[in-house]
């Protein structure tokens, strides 16, 4: 027993070791047009043409759009039908449309058969009907590529969900490369594929297949082998064209299926019609679903007053573009919170911050002065709102589509990036970490349930910061509030870059716990002073007045046609491939969840293997810890806390480890 009893404590250590981890599921939020009125009648009033409000992608970003072509295939509607009125939209009152479209392919070469397909926006994703004039048979685009690959005999190129080629052989004097696709490593197809010709169309290898949604001759995927080449090493074959969709998981829509709180389908070829069967209700301060990942949300507003939007959540790993009302002609436009998904804004305080201007436009050139970015600083509830305990609102602005603190909350010179604005509930161990996200964490140093308080102690990169022993058995609600208030913060003094609020001290079935209600960070550690004299992108002309900073181009910036340019700060000008006699263009930035994986374009020169999806680094926010107390013992009120993947092991895990360790120790001592 006594090899138990060390197994069993050297178990309870690496459990400690565990709890001081955290992992967190980041989400994107991509948002429509902001409706702002009285009632929803007034909104359609306002917004539509009195009897029907739509919405498309030119104004909705998360819905597809080819800006070269100004192809849109998604539309959300809100028609005043009869039981319309207040926040309730009647039955067959809320309305999706999609309609197949043709669109040029990333890698456009019609000599080869990469001319156009067919594809349609499905809630807000790219699909592409397997039966070009039919839109009720579906299968999800994967991959359309025109960036160069390069890939060695016996090497695999990961396409994306279970999907992957592999170079079986390549034949560099007879110009050849044989290849195999494959799905979950299971063979599919194969081909011999010639570079040697003059005909273009034979360097392509179109896999087709049979029986997908009861459909023959399917195109699933289409692969365009530009040369083979001896590398240093290795014989080589370069791709440059690649398109897929995922025909494993295709999908037929019938008549009677239901999606979200859409379920009444239509389908006229080449149109998909999805309406409500009952009233839907705009319910305030909550996110209704509309349907497969499309949301309205809904302010915190009186009755009299009826604010929202819609917006798509993005939670899968990769890089995401968010982008602002598309821009068409040679006439002044701006842009706010309300036209641009990117910049900050708050629904139930109805606040933004941020404006983008081009004026004075010569052709497709913005003249000096002409293209204007301002931000001014605005006051904000916290998410954990609590007058009574010092949580009313804060100062924010923000700069750059990112969310930023003024340090002096009446000057705009001075800012450091929210870390953390959360309401949510977290139960902390004694010993236990929680980490905050870039480097903060606050421990429980010690929990005393009788005295009802708690020795906390806030960290950046593992060096201590400050510490307070908080008690929660004072009447007085704002002494459960700890502020942590540093000097020398860019040269200000008593700035709170840190607020913990504490609810209770309980007894747990192990270990004495405190629950955390209220967090809110700022990163301190990274805090900037803007000068006049800065340049951020193509904007070098600083002005701070007060609340507001403005930022404008002191040379002048060309809109150049089939580009992307940066304004500033990774924000970006998308610009159409048009004639001289148009213009269209969008400002976007790109927001990414999950791990960065290299993909950028491969040449004979460079050539490992890439993912096909790129993505970036992770955001880090707490990691929720739950405890559930024993029968009998002092317990804290019921909370529903959602839990981030990747969570600490619980108690349950602790119990079934020891117990694991004690099964071993019997069978060797039986052995």
């Amino acid at each position: 027993m006594k090899r138990f009893a060390a197994l069993s404590l050297a178990a309870l250590m690496l459990l400690t070791v565990f709890a001081s981890a955290a992992s967190a599921v980041d989400v994107i939020e991509i948002r429509g047009p902001v409706y702002n009125g009285s009632d929803i009648d007034d909104i359609i009033d306002t917004y539509g043409d009195g009897t029907i409000l739509t919405m498309d992608a030119t104004d909705f970003a998360a819905f597809y759009y080819d800006i070269d072509d100004n192809v849109t295939t998604e539309t959300l509607s809100i028609e005043d039908v009869p039981d319309t009125e207040g926040n309730v939209i009647g039955e067959g009152g809320l309305i999706y449309e999609t309609t197949i479209q043709e669109v040029e392919y990333e890698y456009y070469n019609p000599d080869a058969g990469w001319d156009n397909y067919s594809l349609m926006g499905f809630f807000a994703e790219k699909y592409i009907p397997i039966n070009p004039d039919k839109a009720d048979k579906l299968s999800k685009l994967i991959l359309d590529s025109d960036d160069k690959y390069t890939i060695r005999t016996g090497e695999m190129l990961d396409l994306g969900e279970g999907y992957a080629i592999e170079a079986k052989q390549v034949d560099v004097d007879g110009e050849k490369v044989w290849l195999e696709f494959t799905k979950d490593g299971e063979f599919v197809d194969d081909e011999i594929i010639s570079v040697s010709t003059a005909d273009d169309e034979a360097n392509t290898w179109d896999v087709e297949l049979d029986d997908i949604e009861d459909e023959d001759d399917v195109i699933v995927l289409k692969v365009h082998v530009n040369q083979v080449f001896q590398g240093a090493v290795d014989s080589i074959a370069q791709i440059e064209g690649l398109w897929l969709i995922d025909y494993a998981n295709a999908m037929t829509i019938e008549s009677d299926d239901e999606f979200g709180n859409l379920d009444d389908v239509s389908i006229d070829g080449d149109t998909l019609t999805i309406t409500n069967e009952d009233t839907f209700t705009l319910t305030r301060d909550d996110e209704e679903e509309i349907g497969e990942g499309l949301y309205f949300a809904t302010a915190d507003t009186p009755s009299n007053v009826l604010r929202f939007y819609a917006m798509k959540e993005i939670t899968d790993p990769g890089t995401y573009e968010i982008r602002g009302q598309v821009a068409s002609g040679f006439g002044d436009q701006s842009w706010d919170a309300s036209s641009f998904a990117g910049f900050y804004y708050d629904i139930d305080d109805n606040v933004s911050t941020e404006t983008l201007t081009v004026s004075d436009l010569d052709g497709n050139v913005i003249p000096e002065g002409g293209l204007v970015y301002t931000t001014t600083i605005a006051d904000v509830d916290f998410e954990y709102y609590n007058p009574d305990a010092g949580w009313d609102q804060y100062p924010v602005m923000g700069f750059f589509a990112e969310e930023y603190i003024p340090i002096n909350p009446d000057k705009a010179d001075k800012i450091a990036k929210l870390v953390l604005d959360s309401d949510d509930k977290y139960t902390i161990r004694t010993g236990e970490m929680l980490d905050l996200g870039e480097g903060y964490a606050i421990e429980a140093k010690q929990v005393d349930v009788d005295g009802e308080k708690v020795w906390l102690e806030f960290t950046k990169d593992g060096e201590f910061v400050d510490d307070e022993i908080i008690s929660v058995s004072t009447a007085d609600d704002e002494a459960n509030t700890w502020d942590v208030e540093l000097d020398d913060i860019e040269d200000e003094d008593d700035v709170v870059v840190l607020k913990v609020h504490v609810n209770q001290v309980f007894q747990g079935a192990v270990d004495s716990i405190a629950q955390i209600e209220g967090l809110w960070l700022i990163d301190y550690a990274n805090a900037m002073t803007i000068e006049s004299d800065d340049e951020f992108g193509n904007l070098d002309d600083v002005s701070i007045d007060g609340d507001t900073l403005k930022i404008s181009n002191e040379d002048t910036f060309t809109l150049t046609r089939d580009s992307e340019e940066e304004i500033g700060e990774g924000m970006y000008f998308m610009i159409a491939d048009t004639s001289s006699s148009d213009l269209r263009y969008y400002p976007y930035v790109e927001k990414t969840i999950g791990e960065e994986v290299s993909g950028e374009e491969e040449t004979p020169e460079e050539t490992p293997t890439g993912e096909v999806t790129e993505t970036e680094g992770e955001e880090e926010t707490p990691t929720e810890v739950t405890e559930t107390p024993t029968e009998g013992e002092p317990a804290p009120e019921e909370t529903e806390t959602t839990e981030s993947e990747g969570t600490t092991p619980g108690f349950g895990f602790m119990f079934g480890l020891v117990g694991l360790l004690a099964v071993v120790y019997l069978v060797r001592r039986n052995n």
